[in-house]
């Protein structure tokens, strides 16, 4: 790993954890400044951040256990990195990334229900797909996996454009531009992942088991900031909102 590599890596981890580690405070502090209709949203938004932040922690200690510092060269140890924290962490936040955003849209108990199941079950199926490719050995394999993964994904973006499309609409005025932006904000920083994905056969950085691409990791912190601590502020926007509205 060249020395670019290695301050780029370990400087987007360190960011994001100190990232994820603010808006947890932040997610559960304002709580108490929402409606209680919205209070659960808010509660998996804090739970999202937290559950990044450790696993942000654990893959920086990975990392450091990978990869050391001396005279300006950077050593392997001998250590492999350890990607199945980044893929425990999605298995666990993605799901609560889209509850987040069905229960702050307040639909009724039946299309709550029916969209939170049928989202979170196909975005767990997403994750579990793409982490065998994610270890795999050759492109060929990688590609395979990620054409798996990108069925549910596809699912996933359908029910978010159409399925959400109409109830957006129903939504109080002063939230209607919030919710569509906090929708888009879901697709786009989504869309990235298989982008980040597919890196490695495109040329980019190196397809080695066990070895760190350095444009693949911090391509992944980018996004889970984004798709996490951004769209976590959003949510706090559209339930605050709503809730001086009366909504």
């Amino acid at each position: 790993m060249e020395l670019s590599d290695y301050n780029l890596v370990f400087n987007s981890l360190s960011f994001a954890i100190a990232t994820f580690g603010a808006a947890t405070v932040f997610m559960f502090a304002q709580r108490s400044q929402v409606a209680p209709a919205y209070k659960t949203a808010l509660t998996l938004s804090g739970l999202v951040c937290l559950i990044a932040f450790y696993h942000y922690v654990r893959m920086f200690e990975s990392f450091e256990h990978a990869y050391t510092l001396k005279d300006g060269t950077v050593i392997a140890t001998g250590s492999a990195f350890n990607d199945a924290y980044r893929y425990v962490d999605w298995l666990l936040t993605v799901p609560l990334l889209l509850l987040e955003l069905v229960l702050v849209m307040r639909l009724s108990k039946k299309d709550t229900y029916s969209k939170g199941i049928k989202l979170a079950v196909a975005s767990a199926l997403m994750v579990v797909l793409g982490y065998p490719g994610e270890v795999a050995a050759t492109g060929e394999e990688r590609w395979l996996w990620w054409t798996a993964a990108m069925i549910p994904f596809f699912y996933i973006v359908k029910e978010l454009i159409i399925g959400l499309g109409a109830s957006i609409n129903s939504q109080p005025t002063s939230v209607r531009g919030l919710v569509a932006n906090a929708r888009t904000l879901t697709i786009l920083s989504w869309c990235f992942y298989p982008i980040v994905f597919i890196l490695p056969m495109l040329g980019i950085g190196a397809l080695e088991l066990g070895k760190i691409n350095a444009a693949v990791q911090v391509g992944y912190t980018i996004a889970d900031i984004v798709a996490k601590a951004g769209f976590g502020v959003m949510i706090y926007m559209i339930a605050q909102r709503k809730s001086d509205a009366g909504a």
